[in-house]
C-alpha cells in the first residue's frame, strides 16, 4: 500500500466502528500503517506503565521562533522548508529546545501534545542512561564479565563478553540484525517481543521463542572476538536490561519510573511494550510525548541534572570512532547505548528505525526532536537531510 504524508489523504485506518482498516498484525509497523500505530501502541500491543509520579511537571518556557520557511535541503539535496522537510520525511512531531526553552514546535499527522508515540530504538538510550544510574551508585560495575550477572549466559555468545561491550555493542554474540528477514535474529524479537505473530508458512519443525529471554539463551555463537568491533544488534539492550533487573529485583519499567520518569518532570507516564514474561523491550519498545522526549534530551544536556551521573556522559561522549562508522553519520561512533555525530562536536544522539530521533548539542545548547513514521526501517536520504536541518536549526538560533 502507498504511504501518506501530512499533506495528502490518508487512509480510513481504524475509523468508524467497528474500522474500516485494521492494521495487519505481521505489517502494522510498515507503512502505511504505521503513520496510525505509532501513536496507538497500547490499543495494539500488551504494555506496562512508566508512570511520572505525583511529582512536579517540568514547565518549559517559551521563545518561539517560526522556522517554517527556514531554507534547507530536501533529501534529493534541492532547496525547500523545514516544513517542506518535516511534511516529505513523514514527521509526527518535532521539537526543538534552545537553553532550554521551546523555540519550536509542530504536531502532524494528528499528533498531540499528550500523543505517547513509540520511540523504537531510542529506547536504548533511556535504557543505558538508567544503566548509568546504577553503575554511578555500584550497584553494577561494566568492567565485569556479563556472567557475573548473568550465569546462566554461560553457554552463550555473551560468554566471556564484559557489561562494557555489551553497553558499546562490541560483544561478539553473534545476532543478524536483518529487518525486512522475518527470519532472521531481529525477526525472532519481533515474535519473543510480542510484537509479530509466527510468519505464515513457517517450518512448522522450527520452535519459535516465546519470550525475550529464551531467545537470548538461545545464541550460543561468536561473531568476532569481544570487543573488537562496533556492530549495532538490537539484543544487546536486552541483555543491559536483564542485568538490571537481576541486580535489583525490579522490573525495567519501574526502573525507569522510579530513577528517571519522575525525576525528569514528565508531563504524562510512559509505557514500554511487555512480551508473554512481562518483560518490557528495553531495545525499542518505550512510548512517550514529544515534549517528554524533550525533556529527557535536555536532562543529558544538562550533564545529568544530578540525576544521570554527569561522569557517566561525558565518558559516553567518548566514543570509538572510525571511517564509515554508519552510513548516515559518516564520523560518528557509539557509547553507552547513544550514538555520537562527530568527534568535534561530541552531540550525543539517541536514534530508531522509521525516523525516530533525539539530537543533543552542547555547542549550540540544542535539544531536537523527531518523531516519525517512515514508509522504510530506514532511509540514509531522509537522515542526512534531517542532520543538515538541524543544522540549519541551529545558526538560525545562534
Amino acid at each position: 500500500m502507498t504511504s501518506y504524508r501530512n499533506s495528502e489523504p490518508a487512509p480510513p485506518i481504524m475509523q468508524g466502528s467497528p474500522p474500516k482498516m485494521v492494521p495487519p498484525k505481521l505489517d502494522w509497523d510498515r507503512g502505511p500503517w504505521n503513520r496510525w500505530a505509532f501513536q496507538h501502541i497500547r490499543e495494539i500491543l500488551p504494555t506496562v506503565e512508566v508512570w511520572r509520579g505525583n511529582g512536579h511537571r517540568c514547565r518549559f518556557e517559551r521563545t518561539e521562533v517560526d522556522l517554517d520557511a527556514l531554507p534547507v535541503s530536501d533529501s534529493t539535496g534541492k532547496p525547500t522548508t523545514l516544513a517542506g522537510l518535516l511534511d516529505e520525511t513523514y514527521t509526527d512531531g518535532f521539537l526543538v529546545l534552545k537553553d532550554g526553552k521551546i523555540a519550536y514546535e509542530r504536531y502532524c499527522n494528528g499528533m498531540t501534545e499528550r500523543t505517547l508515540h513509540l520511540s523504537q530504538s531510542m529506547a536504548k538510550s533511556v535504557t543505558g542512561s538508567v544503566f548509568g544510574i546504577l553503575a554511578g551508585r555500584g550497584l553494577i560495575d561494566p568492567a565485569l564479565p556479563v556472567t557475573t550477572y548473568l550465569p546462566e549466559l554461560e553457554t552463550t555468545g555473551w560468554a566471556g563478553a564484559s557489561v562494557q561491550h555489551v553497553l558499546d555493542m562490541t560483544s561478539g554474540a553473534r545476532f543478524s540484525e536483518e529487518y525486512t528477514d522475518r527470519y532472521s535474529d531481529i525477526g525472532q524479537v519481533d515474535v519473543a517481543s510480542g510484537w509479530k505473530p509466527v510468519p505464515p508458512g513457517s517450518d512448522p519443525a522450527f520452535e519459535w521463542p516465546s519470550h525475550m529471554f529464551e531467545l537470548i539463551l538461545r545464541l550460543k555463537e561468536t561473531s568476532r572476538p569481544h570487543g573488537a568491533a562496533f556492530e549495532y544488534r538490537s539484543i544487546q539492550t536486552d541483555v543491559l536490561a536483564f542485568i538490571m533487573e537481576r541486580v535489583t529485583g525490579k522490573r525495567l519499567a519501574q526502573l525507569v519510573s522510579e530513577e528517571l520518569w519522575q525525576k525528569l518532570g514528565a508531563d504524562e507516564s510512559a509505557c514500554f511494550t511487555v512480551d508473554s514474561a512481562g518483560y518490557a523491550i528495553a531495545d525499542g519498545g518505550f512510548n512517550a510525548t514529544l515534549r517528554d522526549y524533550g525533556r529527557f534530551g535536555q536532562l543529558i544536556l544538562d550533564n545529568g541534572g544530578g540525576v544521570v551521573p554527569a561522569d557517566w556522559i561525558e565518558a559516553t561522549r567518548t566514543g570509538r570512532h572510525g571511517p564509515d562508522f554508519n552510513p548516515s553519520l559518516p564520523e560518528g561512533s557509539y557509547r553507552n547505548q547513544f550514538w555520537i555525530e562527530d568527534p568535534r562536536s561530541r552531540a550525543l544522539m539517541c536514534r530508531g528505525v522509521f525516523g525516530q530521533l533525539i539530537q543533543i548539542d552542547w555547542n549550540t545548547r540544542m535539544v531536537v526532536v523527531k518523531l516519525s513514521s517512515y514508509p522504510d526501517f530506514t532511509s540514509i536520504a531522509f537522515s542526512v537531510a534531517t542532520l543538515k536541518a538541524v543544522h540549519a536549526i541551529a545558526a538560525a538560533l545562534a
